[in-house]
């Protein structure tokens, strides 16, 4: 039996190691565009290793671009939604054929043979000669035509202000294996999910323009242009841009004639290059803007953690703003303000889009929730906002989009909601929510001392929700299975109430009520007529524990609730005609629907 069990702790040990591996793939590609037909012919090589447990006799390709094409799936889905983007919409069904996006792969080989495929739509299934055993490496080489569409969503050419190239999802990209297998998802129009690996990527293209993109530009001296001295535009002369990038999951790039560029080194050590039109009319805020991103960058590997690679490009290219692995595209026109928030979001995607790249298919609140999280503290410190309450806006999202009956579960995949809306408040606005209810819940500090070791353990790694919790649980003392469960697996609803106070003597007796069906431990504030403050935290008796302070502040700690008990009575050395207001969560971080029965005595509605 000894041997028995030794064996069986061996196997689950190795177990739980093997699931946390990641695949790897170095990409080199050589790509000539040819701009007057708005086409590129492509060498792709990729040297893939298989650190999986299995053993692999098929490999996936994402073909973005033949989403782009009138009767794909993301054409139908957006004519079909009730609440289409409108920046979709109907355009698709309408591009000519010289407008549409495509992959066309011509010569496809695994270690020098040529291999058998089948293209579904943005998909295309490989069948390899040579099944991949585990540790094993092996080549994929690609001969490929691409059109660029028309941009429509994120990816195309001449986009509404201009730019010419806005070149994202432009490649054919294998598609990511984890332990739930090939994440080989039809483009529908959501995020994205890459294997870690780097990228050496050389681009012909005439010498009017300037690129931009991921990585490291190698051959800055050599192209005698866009980083350094801006060349004369003659269409019949060719330049090879070269960049390289490390340890990233995909690779993005732009082109236009007329990019100014400028750069910015942040206190932490980090290049910001910036990319914009040469227009008297933005040219004033595009000069302003280095100053706060520096400034966001920096207050972020405070809160957060180190950026770790050596540079950052903000690239006026987008459809609103597109997060990528050291760069971004964004709309670059509008107002100074608009033109800091949209690169305060875009680059806050960095740590946790670019360094952490959770699977947004499956959790893009992990991605866009927490990123609204940080991008509202650092609006709210640039700008010396001091909000007491500035996640406040994501909570009447979900208010709203719950009194219209759209409210989906969290664990809904991105492609499969039934409304855009219920998706956008998913990913944006219940991320945010979880982790201020987190805070909520374990305590502030506790909270952000564990997103600083989350961010810390689980670079370039994809972690998953149970990664997450595991380690709040680990940094507070606290159970949080059912939190994460009713969050992320339900719709069910907070709503607690102060019912009534009693006398008691030199005592009070306070009956609070959960009218709802997702419990939450209790905080409690009250004021006293002559303006005293006390507080108390009333566990649940599933969390096994209960927060010391939150903010610095002590509690009074009381005896847990059990959440099979609808009401709680708390008994108060404080006697009744001194009590002025009783509040529940005082601070606003419950997603509590009825808000005005956490005060009593009743506050008139306004």
């Amino acid at each position: 039996m000894k041997t028995l069990f030794l064996f069986t702790s061996l196997f689950v040990g190795i177990l739980a190691s093997a699931q946390y591996w990641q695949q790897q793939v170095k990409y080199e590609m050589n790509i000539a565009m040819d701009v007057q037909h708005h086409t590129f012919t492509g060498y792709q090589r990729i040297e893939y290793t298989n650190n999986s447990p299995d053993t692999l006799r098929i490999v996936f390709y994402h073909l973005y671009y033949n989403a782009f094409q009138p009767g794909s799936m993301m054409d139908a889905r957006s004519k079909n939604i009730i609440d289409p983007d409108r920046r979709i919409g109907g355009r698709i069904s309408e591009l000519a054929d010289e407008e549409i996006g495509y992959h066309r792969i011509k010569k496809l080989k695994q270690d020098g043979s040529e291999l058998h495929s089948h293209e579904f739509g943005t998909i295309l299934k490989v069948f390899l000669n040579k099944p991949l055993p585990p540790g094993g490496q092996t080549v994929l080489e690609m001969d490929f035509e691409s059109q660029v569409p028309k941009q429509i969503r994120r990816t195309g050419r001449d986009n509404i202000e201009g730019i010419e190239y806005s070149m994202s999802q432009w490649y054919p990209k294998l598609v990511e294996y984890d332990q739930d297998g090939w994440n080989a998802i039809p483009y529908i129009a959501r995020e994205y999910h890459g294997v870690w690996g780097d990228f050496n990527v050389k681009i012909t293209i005439d010498s009017a323009y300037t690129l931009a993109g991921t990585g490291i530009l190698q051959n800055a001296n050599e192209i005698g242009k866009g980083y350094s001295v801006q060349t004369q535009k003659n269409q019949s002369d060719k330049r090879t841009w070269h960049f390289r990038a490390e340890n990233v999951h995909d690779f993005v790039w732009a082109a236009d004639p007329d990019y100014l560029h400028s750069s910015k080194v942040t206190d932490g050590g980090v290049t910001l290059h910036f990319f914009y039109q040469n227009d008297t009319a933005i040219i004033r805020n595009w000069e302003a803007l280095p100053e706060y991103a520096a400034r966001c960058f920096d207050l972020m590997e405070k809160m957060v953690g180190k950026y770790p690679y050596s540079s950052y490009s903000i690239i006026q290219a987008g459809d609103g703003g597109m997060e990528y692995p050291m760069a971004t595209l964004i709309l670059g026109n509008g107002k100074l303000p608009g033109l800091i928030g949209v690169t305060v979001h875009e680059s806050i995607h960095s740590w946790f889009q670019g360094v952490l790249a959770n699977n947004e298919g499956k959790y893009p609140w992990m991605d866009e929730g927490f990123n609204t999280y940080y991008d509202n503290l650092v609006m709210d410190s640039l700008f010396g906002i001091k909000d007491l309450f500035p996640q406040e806006g994501n909570y009447r999202s979900y208010f709203k989009l719950v009194e219209k009956g759209l409210y989906e579960p969290l664990s809904t995949h991105s492609d499969h909601f039934k409304t855009n809306r219920a998706y956008g408040v998913a990913a944006y606005s219940m991320g945010c929510i979880l982790l201020n209810q987190l805070g909520y819940i374990v305590g502030q500090e506790v909270l952000h001392h564990s997103i600083k070791h989350y961010y810390e353990d689980w670079q370039f790694r994809h972690p998953e929700p149970r990664d997450f919790k595991r380690i709040v649980e680990r940094e507070s003392g606290i159970q949080l299975d059912w939190y994460f469960n009713y969050f992320i697996q339900t719709t069910k609803k907070v709503d607690y109430s102060v019912e009534s106070i009693q006398k008691n003597g030199k005592t009070s007796t306070i009956l609070l009520k959960n009218n709802g069906d997702f419990p939450l431990p209790v905080d409690l504030k009250i004021t006293t007529v002559d303006g005293r403050v006390y507080l108390y935290n009333i566990p649940l008796r599933m969390m096994y524990g209960n927060k010391e302070n939150d903010m610095g502040i002590p509690f009074i700690q009381c005896a847990e609730w059990k959440w099979t008990d609808p009401e709680y009575s708390l008994n108060v050395d404080i006697p009744r005609k001194e009590i002025a207001v009783i509040e529940f969560d005082p601070l606003k971080r419950t997603m509590d629907l009825a808000r005005r029965n956490n005060v009593y005595p009743r506050q008139k509605e306004e």
